[in-house]
């Protein structure tokens, strides 16, 4: 793809310079919410702060969607709908960054277990730049006309927040959007904006699996059914899948994270657990791959003599994220004019998002783009002694975007965004 940096479009850039608010007290804001991350479905201060913010500028707002989700809306003449999303939950990583404004925090996880918790993925710097876009657009309602939607949602990072919007009833609420806009973070150089048509992210399946075997003493295995050498099995066999069922040069990966069976070396146990994560980026090749899974799980039980069932729960799911060629076309031509070379072309990656489910739920175009949080200098000595890959990346417990330039940048690309496809007086 081929980025367009189109003729300097004035009106836009005195938009932004004109309603743009003073960043400092968001950079407050900032340092506090990385201070008090929360963990996924648990973004109870997050999300209050949000809407505290949201109904001082004159949204109408919407709260405890899908958990503790936020949607702030502003109606403001006919025209166009517009979502611009960000996300709030934090991760389970103990922080390690030295920041005066690091996290301390303790959370007890789902299975009650007290966990560290950081904004190691950098959804902090999502929310607080939604936040000011969020009044830079109010400012300068004056030079739109449409509806502007800024969603906050919660628990992105188990790929199930917006899934949990939806279900809620997150359309009977708000508006239907017609372009649903999204950035992320990334270590990139700051100030720095990446764009791509297509495929950006991956598709992720998750599998929670049980084998049931028969248990006894390790001294009579002939006795017994044995779910850990079925398990070893079925895991070995699984890694087939790629190299001989998928076509080559179609991307796939099948990787078992987790696995527990037993506490004693001399005790074969009932059953064996393990965790399957599966990233795709074609529905095809998606398809195939789990249906290879669950038949090979099946049939290495069958082979073993398993009494019962093996248990396969498809946990999670999320489609790849594939923005819109039309919708990056006209991102490109604004944010071309307005960053001009600091416009890259993003590169695809193997992560993986629930954003695009607001958009598919009403078949609306989208669009997620990304931004830089790396220290101009550091990235710059980094390039210059070939050491970029050694930089902390999302879910480091050393990753901590610098607050600026990245702040003002995520903030006009949002603002930006927007003004793109809301009518312009």
């Amino acid at each position: 793809m081929q980025l367009r940096h189109a003729a300097s479009e004035t009106a836009l850039k005195d938009i932004l310079e004109e309603a743009r608010p003073e960043l400092t007290p968001f950079e407050d804001i900032y340092r506090d919410i990385h201070s008090n991350p929360e963990l996924s479905f648990c973004e109870e201060r997050t999300s209050a702060i949000v809407a505290r913010h949201l109904k001082d500028i004159g949204y109408e707002v919407h709260t405890h969607i899908g958990g503790y989700g936020v949607a702030g809306v502003l109606r403001n003449g006919a025209g166009p709908t517009i979502l611009l999303r960000a996300d709030m939950d934090a991760l389970p990583v103990q922080e390690k960054t030295g920041l005066p404004y690091a996290s301390t925090k303790v959370s007890r996880n789902k299975d009650g277990v007290e966990v560290p918790v950081m904004h190691a993925c950098g959804h902090d710097t999502h929310v607080v730049s939604l936040m000011a876009s969020a009044s830079l657009l109010q400012s300068a309602r004056t030079h739109w006309t449409g509806t502007l939607i800024c969603l906050f949602q919660p628990a992105e990072e188990l790929l199930s927040g917006s899934g949990a919007m939806l279900d809620d009833g997150l359309y009977d609420k708000i508006p239907a959007p017609d372009v649903v806009l999204a950035a992320h973070v990334m270590p990139m150089k700051a100030g720095t904006v990446g764009i791509r048509s297509g495929r950006l992210l991956t598709a992720a399946d998750s599998f929670n699996v049980r084998i049931f075997g028969k248990g006894g003493h390790g001294s009579a295995p002939e006795a017994c059914i044995d779910p850990v050498v079925t398990g070893a099995a079925i895991i070995l066999k699984l890694q087939t899948i790629v190299g001989r069922e998928v076509p080559p040069g179609q991307p796939a990966v099948v990787t078992c994270g987790y696995i527990q069976a037993g506490i004693a070396a001399n005790v074969i146990p009932d059953t064996l657990d393990f965790k399957l994560d599966v990233r795709t980026c074609d529905d095809a090749i998606r398809e195939r791959v789990i249906r290879a899974i669950k038949r090979i799980i099946r049939a290495e039980c069958e082979a073993a003599g398993c009494e019962k069932e093996p248990q396969i729960d498809h946990v999670t799911s999320t489609p790849a994220t594939i923005n819109d060629h039309a919708t990056v076309r006209a991102l490109c031509n604004s944010f071309g004019s307005y960053f001009g070379k600091r416009l890259v072309e993003s590169e695809p990656a193997g992560a993986s998002e629930d954003f695009s489910l607001l958009a598919r739920a009403v078949n609306a175009p989208y669009v997620m783009w990304t931004y830089g949080g790396i220290d101009p200098e550091t990235w710059d000595n980094a390039v210059k002694n070939g050491t970029v890959k050694d930089l902390p990346s999302n879910h480091s417990p050393f990753f901590a975007p610098v607050i600026e330039p990245t702040l003002q940048t995520a903030v006009d690309a949002m603002s930006l965004g927007a003004l793109t496809f809301l009518k312009r007086n």
